[in-house]
């Protein structure tokens, strides 16, 4: 059975209140949406009564206590790897404290020691370290230095050079002595009785027991990251240490911040000088310094976070503003096909399990039957003609795509006439290689294709000019209805970060025809592409309803209608 620090008799219980004052100023562990912070002046949980007002002798005695140092490091971002919960109340202790007078320790498997541990550690801001349930408090320091973006500047921060005593948890040791505290706050009798074996230190099961200890200036400019879902023992010790640190603690879905509106919102509110990640998913260290330099913008996409899928389904009307014949996009005025794309929207939101976003698909530059001026039989619309169109959306929480028939062409230098359109936030792009002119061919009298390479150079030049700018990810939509359409499919680069590729099956027809299409789009893709379904309200045969388009398998992560 837990036994707590305090005896059940009611003089333990007084004479709890009558040491809390001296022991160090109170600090709860205050939790929110956007994180944890250790707030100083009021008494934390676990803690029985009240503390009493301090006496100047108790006063003195507080301010000239010693407090816990925090490790400096100019590393701006750091990752502990994953490990068992004993490691990681390690690594958080020695990435966050150079010292500590004293330290606190619980059982990692006893979950009332644990939230007593919790709340005495954040009162005292000292370090809570955990002992495993195996005995065993972590097997080395190796799993539980910090990765970082170069070698550390400072040995306190992931330091090993400690020796380690011969003891039943050699690494606890170890941690206790680099920190050179003399004292251990035990949540346990039993705890307390191994513990014993430490050299050099001082063993208590009552804060009453130890001797004044003051709380040292807090890391206001550390933002921690834990895992949502990561709600163990470890989360809980790095939690309750990052607070006694003064430390922000920041929750984050998943493994990247900019997917979660909540993680953004707090990023964008502390944007911290340095971040410490907890766990191997937030790496590699380069890829999570960019991701946060976004998440720091607190700039979001329609639907919520930064990252397209599978944060969202869009479903989206396509054609050109102002001409009917080249789809539905055409068929009415601005403010109406607003309407008109949510109204469509709504009907798929009851079939979705992710948010659905309207969205247009606008024709940014038209094959023509005509060579015209520049010879390349693609007609460029101007970025100042479509610019209404993409801030309208924009302000109605409309994505918005930007598709190119290039004709004779370069992909990538039509892509770079709208360069100016797609640094806003809620702005991709479209290739149609249908419209893809080899030398000597002319529109609509063959099925145009384009190369790997080109739709590579195209993902390479938005995803630069998306990091650069520290843009939400962008999305690139490749339409395909024949596999010759997307030459070297396979060599498509999917592994940009600041880009999201989809390939979309424009096929039309009756429901089996377009079935047959999209087996075979489906599965020349790349592994772990997503996919994008067309419904035609006058070439199919019968267009599905939204029910019938969402039984496909993969599901679709964006409809369009033309």
């Amino acid at each position: 059975m837990h036994q707590p620090f305090r005896t059940a008799s009611r003089s333990s219980r007084r004479r709890w209140a009558r040491t809390a004052a001296p022991v160090g100023l109170a600090a709860v562990l205050t939790c929110s949406a956007v994180g944890c912070t250790a707030a100083p002046g009021d008494v934390g949980p676990g803690i029985s009564g009240t503390a009493r007002s301090s006496t100047s002798s108790d006063s003195d005695a507080v301010q000239n206590a010693p407090a816990a140092t925090l490790a400096t490091t100019t590393e701006a971002v750091a990752i502990i790897p994953t490990g068992t919960a004993g490691e990681l109340s390690l690594a958080i202790s020695r990435a966050l404290f150079a010292t500590a007078p004293v330290v606190v320790v619980a059982p990692s498997d006893d979950e009332a020691g644990l939230r007593d541990g919790s709340a005495a550690a954040t009162r005292l801001g000292v370090p809570l370290l955990l002992v495993d349930a195996d005995g065993q408090t972590g097997s080395g320091a190796s799993p539980s230095t910090p990765a970082t973006t170069s070698t550390p500047a400072t040995p306190a921060v992931g330091s090993t050079s400690a020796p380690t005593p011969s003891t039943l948890e050699p690494a606890l040791s170890a941690e206790i002595a680099r920190l050179g505290a003399r004292s251990v706050l035990a949540t346990s009798p039993s705890l307390a009785r191994r513990l014993s074996r430490v050299p050099n230190v001082q063993v208590v099961t009552e804060p009453g027991g130890l001797p004044p200890v003051s709380r040292g200036p807090a890391n206001s400019t550390l933002t921690v990251l834990v895992r949502k879902g990561d709600d163990g023992s470890g989360s809980a010790a790095v939690t309750a240490s990052a607070a006694a640190a003064g430390a922000a603690v920041v929750p984050v879905t998943g493994n990247d911040p900019r997917a979660d509106p909540a993680a953004i919102a707090a990023l964008a509110k502390s944007r911290p000088k340095q971040v410490l990640a907890v766990g191997d998913a937030f790496g590699p260290v380069d890829r999570l310094s960019a991701r946060l330099r976004v998440a720091e913008t607190g700039i979001q996409l329609p639907g919520g976070g930064q990252t397209l899928f599978p944060g969202r389904r869009l479903v989206a009307l396509y054609g050109h503003p102002g001409t009917s014949s080249l789809g539905v996009l055409g068929e009415q005025g601005l403010s109406a096909s607003i309407s008109r794309a949510k109204k469509l929207a709504a009907e798929y939101a009851p079939l979705s399990t992710e948010p659905v976003v309207p969205a247009f698909e606008i024709i940014a530059t038209t094959a023509q039957r005509e060579a015209g001026p520049d010879g390349d039989y693609s007609g460029e619309s101007s970025v100042s003609s479509l610019r209404p169109w993409v801030e309208a959306a924009r302000q109605a929480g409309v994505y918005v795509v930007l598709d190119l028939q290039p004709g004779r062409a370069d992909f990538l230098d039509q892509a770079k006439r709208y360069r100016d359109l797609l640094l806003l936030p809620n702005v991709g792009l479209a290739l149609d290689p249908e419209w893809k002119l080899a030398p000597g061919q002319r529109p609509l009298a063959q099925i145009g294709g384009v190369d790997a390479a080109e739709v590579n150079s195209v993902i390479t030049w938005l995803a630069d000019l998306t990091s650069k700018e520290a843009l939400p990810q962008k999305l690139l939509v490749l339409h395909q209805f024949r596999l010759s359409m997307l030459r070297d499919e396979k060599r498509i680069d999917t592994g940009r970060d600041e880009v999201q590729v989809l390939v979309h099956m424009d096929g039309q027809g009756t429901p089996a025809l377009k079935d047959g299409t999209w087996r075979g789009v489906t599965g020349a893709a790349p592994k772990g592409m997503p996919f994008g379904w067309k419904n035609f309200y006058d070439e199919d045969e019968p267009m599905l309803t939204p029910a019938q388009t969402m039984a496909k398998r993969p599901k679709p992560f964006m409809v369009s209608y033309q």
